[in-house]
């Protein structure tokens, strides 16, 4: 199932795209009008939707990421092999882990903005595993059934404040995305089969398969766990692969009327435009 937050006609509520219609959930039982709920009862939202008869045309509504307040944004640094070489990073034997804010993601088809502050401003395309149970210090061989599926992240990354901090670097306003909506898990048994691509302009950037990783979608899982409850509806940014803009010669950097697209197999398309501040 794809699993979306969006609004129309006034409000906002949940969903599930099937072809190109949309079976509006959170109408049908307001108790799964939000993300982390329909995560934690993927059973009864696929009972609600078998035979339902479509309420609009995906062209209808306006997706949001689909993220509510409650939930944390995680992300992972240095995760493939071949980003590492390019950076000249050392791999370290755990995760480097950082957040992101909400205040700091758009979602699919929202432009990303380029701060005032710098135009160094970047593209990482990644994997994104989202929570489906609530998870405390589950072992990496378990980590899987907690994850409730997966979606698209556009990790946009201000170069210049990065070096300093990556909090920084990583949370200027509406500088990245995620969506254009959650590919359930059951969809997707291993993350390890995808393809990553991400486009700048039409023009190929990134491309990796999932399984080059450094640390697996169980194994961050399983981390992350030791640290904090995992609830359904967190969001786990994977990391990027080699062929960001800071590492090209010359590099490359978004800007205004910019086009950015990361794609991956069995789940879609991110897209997103680029304005300035």
């Amino acid at each position: 199932m794809k699993l979306i937050r969006f609004s129309a006609e006034g409000r906002t509520s949940t969903g599930v795209v099937v072809g190109d219609a949309v079976v509006d959930v959170g109408r049908r039982a307001p108790d799964l009008a939000a993300i982390d709920a329909m995560l934690g009862a993927r059973e009864e939202v696929a009972r609600l939707v078998q035979g339902a008869t479509a309420d609009y045309r995906l062209d209808q509504v306006r997706l949001l990421a689909p993220l509510e307040r409650i939930n944390r944004i995680f992300a992972v640094g240095v995760n493939y092999k071949s980003h590492a070489e390019e950076t000249g990073r050392e791999v370290s034997p755990r995760p480097s882990v950082f957040t992101r804010t909400h205040e700091s993601i758009v979602p699919h088809g929202a432009p990303v903005i380029r701060p005032k502050a710098s135009s160094r401003f970047d593209f990482e395309g990644e994997l994104a595993a989202v929570i489906g149970r609530r998870a405390h210090l589950v072992s990496e061989q378990d980590a899987l059934e907690y994850v409730g599926g997966y979606s698209c992240f556009m990790d946009g990354s201000v170069r210049d404040y990065q070096k300093f901090s990556v909090t920084a670097g990583k949370n200027f306003d509406r500088s990245g995305a995620y969506g254009p909506w959650i590919v359930t898990s059951d969809d997707i048994p291993d993350p390890t089969r995808l393809t990553l691509t991400s486009r700048l302009n039409g023009l190929e950037m990134q491309r990796s398969g999932t399984d080059l990783l450094i640390y697996s979608v169980p194994l961050i899982v399983s981390y992350l766990s030791e640290i904090t409850t995992l609830v359904p509806g967190d969001v786990i940014a994977t990391g990027t692969p080699a062929g960001v803009g800071h590492r090209r010669d010359p590099q490359v950097w978004m800007k205004k009327g910019d086009r950015i697209e990361v794609e991956i197999t069995d789940i879609g398309i991110l897209a997103n435009t680029v304005e300035d501040e």
